[in-house]
């Protein structure tokens, strides 16, 4: 099954204490200093939408946003564009961007992350259905590249079920990882890959 469209969202620990407002700022540094991998365009205000994106960095290729979907503060990577290559392939870009993102917010702005929990979302539903038959196709997909970025620790699936919904899939661990152990996992995996 190929999957497209990946969305990565990481929790805070501490959302209670982020000021969204001051983030249209720092959104706007990271289109001025190419901060990131891709074409960065504009920074979109939606925080008057309740538990809606927030605060977006708008990209030719992917959106960042501190997202509040479901009431829960995060950031949410949402790659736009169709990849090439495996469905590993393209879990490792998508996380890549994700935690490089968050790994910046934290080093640069004081956030944390949980980087025991993390969701995973497919936003193609022509492509991936929210059904079981997904999950199965995709399941050894998942549980490959989650040993990988978990360095093994044990970890747990748990997908939403309601068929209305894009193929959602949240991931924990009981590990303590942080996004920077992560970070390095991923980036191990990825010079292998290239090796």
């Amino acid at each position: 099954m190929n999957i497209q469209h990946i969305n990565v969202k990481f929790y805070l620990q501490n959302p209670e204490t982020v000021n969204l407002e001051s983030y249209n700022k720092v959104f706007n540094s990271w289109i001025q200093n190419h901060r990131v991998a891709e074409l960065l365009i504009d920074v979109a205000d939606y925080l008057h939408v309740h538990h809606g994106p927030g605060m977006m960095l708008i990209g030719h290729e992917a959106n960042y946003s501190l997202d509040n979907a479901e009431g829960r503060l995060g950031l949410l990577y949402n790659r736009k564009i169709q990849e090439t290559g495996s469905n590993a392939e393209k879990l490792l870009q998508a996380f890549r961007a994700a935690l490089t993102a968050a790994q910046i917010l934290e080093t640069e702005n004081g956030l944390r992350f949980n980087a025991q929990e993390v969701q995973v979302i497919l936003n193609d539903r022509l492509l991936a259905p929210n059904t079981a038959e997904t999950f199965a196709a995709l399941q050894p997909d998942f549980q490959t590249f989650f040993d990988k970025l978990y360095g093994g620790a044990a970890f747990t699936f748990e997908r939403n079920l309601e068929a209305r919904q894009r193929f959602t899939l949240d991931v924990e661990t009981d590990s303590a990882p942080s996004i920077e152990s992560l970070l390095t996992n991923l980036l191990a995996e990825a010079a292998v890959a290239d090796a």
